[in-house]
């Protein structure tokens, strides 16, 4: 009579698989975090450039507000838009080129 095999627990297995998934535990915490930490850092460059942006409009505008508080500047400014003052003329030369 062949020796008869026992259905028992093979521990070899059993710790192998438990310590695969205790790696797979462990890595996942790792990665989750790391992924995190990227997509983060990534929208932090992008906020620098836009800050950096902003920050060179406002330059732009600080300079311009300054012109426009020279006497005159603002005269200057209407004229350029068109405008006249009251009792004025305005005329319109066409064919200039």
């Amino acid at each position: 009579m062949p020796p008869r095999r026992t259905l028992g627990i093979r521990w070899d297995r059993l710790g192998r698989w438990a310590l695969l998934g205790v790696f797979a535990l462990v890595l996942y915490l790792y990665i989750g975090p790391a992924l995190t930490w990227i997509s983060t850092y990534k929208e932090a460059a992008r906020q620098r450039d836009a800050v950096a942006t902003l920050r060179a409009e406002n330059d732009k505008l600080r300079e311009r507000k300054a012109e426009l508080r020279a006497p005159g500047a603002i005269e200057r400014e209407a004229r350029r838009l068109g405008m006249v003052k009251a009792g004025e003329r305005a005329y319109i030369v066409e064919g200039l080129k």
